[in-house]
Protein backbone atom coordinates (compact mmCIF):
# COMPACT_ATOMS: atom_id res chain seq x y z
CA UNK A 1 0.00 0.00 0.00
CA UNK A 2 1.22 3.25 -0.62
CA UNK A 3 -0.01 5.67 1.99
CA UNK A 4 0.65 10.13 1.70
CA UNK A 5 0.39 10.96 6.00
CA UNK A 6 -0.80 14.73 5.97
CA UNK A 7 1.40 15.83 3.22
CA UNK A 8 2.12 20.04 3.15
CA UNK A 9 3.68 21.16 -0.51
CA UNK A 10 4.91 24.99 -0.33
CA UNK A 11 6.48 26.08 -3.74
CA UNK A 12 7.61 29.68 -4.16
CA UNK A 13 6.52 30.22 -0.68
CA UNK A 14 3.11 29.55 -1.73
CA UNK A 15 1.22 26.35 0.13
CA UNK A 16 -0.15 24.55 -2.57
CA UNK A 17 -1.89 21.99 -0.54
CA UNK A 18 -1.71 21.19 3.13
CA UNK A 19 -2.18 17.81 5.46
CA UNK A 20 -3.41 15.95 2.55
CA UNK A 21 -3.48 12.13 3.01
CA UNK A 22 -4.26 9.58 1.05
CA UNK A 23 -4.27 5.80 0.28
CA UNK A 24 -4.01 3.72 -2.67
CA UNK A 25 -4.25 0.02 -2.00
CA UNK A 26 -3.94 -3.33 -4.69
CA UNK A 27 -6.46 -2.60 -7.49
CA UNK A 28 -6.95 1.04 -7.22
CA UNK A 29 -7.01 3.49 -9.87
CA UNK A 30 -6.79 7.32 -8.30
CA UNK A 31 -7.22 10.31 -10.73
CA UNK A 32 -5.48 13.42 -9.56
CA UNK A 33 -8.22 16.39 -10.61
CA UNK A 34 -7.88 20.24 -10.16
CA UNK A 35 -7.55 23.35 -11.88
CA UNK A 36 -4.28 24.14 -13.25
CA UNK A 37 -1.66 25.37 -10.42
CA UNK A 38 -3.61 23.39 -8.24
CA UNK A 39 -0.14 21.08 -7.08
CA UNK A 40 -1.27 18.18 -9.34
CA UNK A 41 2.24 17.39 -10.59
CA UNK A 42 3.87 18.13 -7.63
CA UNK A 43 1.90 16.09 -5.49
CA UNK A 44 3.03 13.25 -7.68
CA UNK A 45 6.50 14.21 -7.87
CA UNK A 46 6.21 13.56 -3.38
CA UNK A 47 4.45 10.30 -4.00
CA UNK A 48 7.44 9.50 -6.19
CA UNK A 49 9.63 10.47 -3.90
CA UNK A 50 11.41 13.11 -7.02
CA UNK A 51 11.01 15.80 -4.22
CA UNK A 52 10.47 16.20 -0.51
CA UNK A 53 7.55 17.59 1.22
CA UNK A 54 7.18 20.71 3.46
CA UNK A 55 5.36 18.66 6.00
CA UNK A 56 4.25 15.18 6.28
CA UNK A 57 5.45 11.50 5.13
CA UNK A 58 5.23 9.15 2.55
CA UNK A 59 5.21 5.43 3.33
CA UNK A 60 5.24 2.02 0.99
CA UNK A 61 4.57 -1.03 2.80
CA UNK A 62 4.41 0.52 5.61
CA UNK A 63 7.81 2.47 5.92
CA UNK A 64 8.84 5.52 4.70
CA UNK A 65 10.07 5.92 1.48
CA UNK A 66 13.34 8.36 2.71
CA UNK A 67 14.69 5.70 4.68
CA UNK A 68 13.63 2.15 1.67
CA UNK A 69 14.25 4.54 -1.14
CA UNK A 70 15.74 1.96 -3.44
CA UNK A 71 13.36 -0.94 -2.66
CA UNK A 72 10.46 1.53 -3.70
CA UNK A 73 11.83 2.67 -6.34
CA UNK A 74 12.34 -0.63 -7.82
CA UNK A 75 8.35 -1.19 -7.18
CA UNK A 76 7.52 2.10 -9.06
CA UNK A 77 7.36 3.36 -12.78
CA UNK A 78 6.80 7.25 -12.90
CA UNK A 79 6.47 8.91 -16.19
CA UNK A 80 6.44 12.89 -15.92
CA UNK A 81 5.72 15.53 -18.76
CA UNK A 82 8.68 14.76 -20.27
CA UNK A 83 9.32 11.42 -22.33
CA UNK A 84 12.59 10.90 -20.97
CA UNK A 85 13.75 8.79 -24.11
CA UNK A 86 17.00 9.25 -25.98
CA UNK A 87 16.82 11.06 -28.81
CA UNK A 88 19.88 9.38 -30.43
CA UNK A 89 18.83 6.00 -29.44
CA UNK A 90 16.28 4.60 -31.84
CA UNK A 91 12.28 3.45 -30.64
CA UNK A 92 13.42 -0.58 -30.11
CA UNK A 93 16.83 0.84 -28.40
CA UNK A 94 15.20 3.07 -26.15
CA UNK A 95 12.79 0.73 -24.96
CA UNK A 96 15.70 -2.32 -25.00
CA UNK A 97 17.88 0.30 -22.70
CA UNK A 98 15.25 0.77 -20.62
CA UNK A 99 14.80 -3.25 -19.43
CA UNK A 100 18.57 -3.68 -18.99
CA UNK A 101 17.99 -1.16 -16.56
CA UNK A 102 14.60 -1.50 -15.02
CA UNK A 103 12.95 -4.45 -15.95
CA UNK A 104 16.11 -7.30 -16.54
CA UNK A 105 13.30 -10.44 -15.74
CA UNK A 106 10.83 -9.14 -18.41
CA UNK A 107 10.23 -11.56 -21.39
CA UNK A 108 8.16 -9.17 -23.44
CA UNK A 109 8.92 -8.84 -27.07
CA UNK A 110 9.84 -5.39 -28.07
CA UNK A 111 8.73 -5.76 -31.43
CA UNK A 112 5.54 -6.68 -30.22
CA UNK A 113 5.08 -4.37 -27.73
CA UNK A 114 6.23 -1.09 -30.14
CA UNK A 115 3.42 -2.85 -32.41
CA UNK A 116 1.03 -2.55 -29.74
CA UNK A 117 1.38 1.24 -28.91
CA UNK A 118 0.91 2.09 -32.59
CA UNK A 119 4.62 2.32 -33.92
CA UNK A 120 4.73 -0.74 -36.22
CA UNK A 121 7.25 0.37 -38.73
CA UNK A 122 8.95 3.17 -36.73
CA UNK A 123 10.86 1.27 -34.74
CA UNK A 124 14.67 1.82 -36.27
CA UNK A 125 13.75 5.33 -36.56
CA UNK A 126 15.90 7.30 -33.96
CA UNK A 127 13.74 8.88 -31.47
CA UNK A 128 14.60 12.24 -32.20
CA UNK A 129 12.64 12.09 -35.97
CA UNK A 130 9.63 11.20 -34.27
CA UNK A 131 6.79 13.51 -33.90
CA UNK A 132 5.81 14.12 -29.80
CA UNK A 133 3.23 11.85 -30.05
CA UNK A 134 5.61 9.25 -30.98
CA UNK A 135 8.13 9.70 -28.37
CA UNK A 136 5.15 9.37 -25.93
CA UNK A 137 4.23 6.21 -27.49
CA UNK A 138 7.88 5.01 -26.86
CA UNK A 139 8.26 6.24 -23.53
CA UNK A 140 4.77 4.60 -22.54
CA UNK A 141 5.86 1.46 -23.94
CA UNK A 142 7.63 0.52 -21.01
CA UNK A 143 4.36 -0.24 -18.96
CA UNK A 144 4.16 -2.92 -21.07
CA UNK A 145 7.20 -4.60 -19.65
CA UNK A 146 5.86 -5.50 -16.68
CA UNK A 147 7.39 -5.54 -12.97
CA UNK A 148 6.57 -2.17 -10.83
CA UNK A 149 3.23 -2.69 -8.83
CA UNK A 150 2.60 0.68 -8.65
CA UNK A 151 2.37 3.41 -12.01
CA UNK A 152 2.50 7.30 -11.41
CA UNK A 153 1.76 8.88 -14.46
CA UNK A 154 1.63 12.29 -15.03
CA UNK A 155 -0.53 13.33 -18.02
CA UNK A 156 0.13 9.97 -20.04
CA UNK A 157 -2.24 10.88 -22.55
CA UNK A 158 -0.65 14.27 -23.93
CA UNK A 159 -0.25 13.45 -27.98
CA UNK A 160 -1.81 10.73 -27.75
CA UNK A 161 -4.88 10.20 -30.07
CA UNK A 162 -7.98 8.42 -29.29
CA UNK A 163 -6.89 5.29 -30.39
CA UNK A 164 -4.04 5.65 -28.10
CA UNK A 165 -5.57 6.73 -25.26
CA UNK A 166 -8.32 3.81 -25.26
CA UNK A 167 -5.27 1.24 -25.67
CA UNK A 168 -3.76 2.43 -22.70
CA UNK A 169 -7.35 2.50 -20.64
CA UNK A 170 -6.95 -1.06 -21.17
CA UNK A 171 -3.80 -1.18 -19.84
CA UNK A 172 -4.36 0.74 -16.93
CA UNK A 173 -7.65 -1.96 -15.84
CA UNK A 174 -5.65 -4.65 -16.39
CA UNK A 175 -2.76 -3.50 -14.32
CA UNK A 176 -5.31 -2.69 -11.45
CA UNK A 177 -6.85 -6.32 -11.98
CA UNK A 178 -3.98 -8.31 -11.66
CA UNK A 179 -3.28 -6.13 -8.14
CA UNK A 180 -1.54 -3.13 -9.51
CA UNK A 181 -1.62 0.33 -8.34
CA UNK A 182 -2.21 3.57 -10.31
CA UNK A 183 -2.12 6.92 -10.16
CA UNK A 184 -2.95 9.71 -12.92
CA UNK A 185 -3.50 13.26 -13.77
CA UNK A 186 -4.85 13.82 -16.99
CA UNK A 187 -7.10 16.16 -18.70
CA UNK A 188 -8.91 13.35 -21.06
CA UNK A 189 -12.25 11.89 -19.75
CA UNK A 190 -11.60 8.22 -18.80
CA UNK A 191 -14.17 6.37 -20.75
CA UNK A 192 -13.16 2.83 -20.06
CA UNK A 193 -11.76 3.57 -16.71
CA UNK A 194 -14.64 5.94 -15.72
CA UNK A 195 -16.60 3.24 -13.41
CA UNK A 196 -13.19 1.89 -12.05
CA UNK A 197 -11.26 5.11 -10.78
CA UNK A 198 -11.49 7.11 -7.83
CA UNK A 199 -11.05 10.83 -7.68
CA UNK A 200 -8.97 12.87 -5.40
CA UNK A 201 -9.74 16.76 -5.77
CA UNK A 202 -7.45 19.46 -5.50
CA UNK A 203 -9.07 22.77 -4.82
CA UNK A 204 -6.74 26.14 -4.38
CA UNK A 205 -5.60 26.13 -1.21
CA UNK A 206 -6.31 29.17 0.80
CA UNK A 207 -5.34 30.22 4.58
CA UNK A 208 -7.04 30.01 7.55
CA UNK A 209 -8.30 33.43 8.48
CA UNK A 210 -7.42 34.42 11.63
Amino acid sequence: MLEARALTCVREERTLFSELSLKVAPGDLVQVAGPNGVGKTSLLRLLAGLSRPYGGEVHWQGENIEQHRDDYHRDLLYLGHQAGIKHELTAFENLAFFRRMHHADSSANLWEVLAMVGLAGLEDQTAGQLSAGQKRRVALARLWLGGPRLWILDEPFTAIDKHGVRVLERLLLDHTDAGGMVLITTHQDLSLCADRARTLQLTPYQEEMA
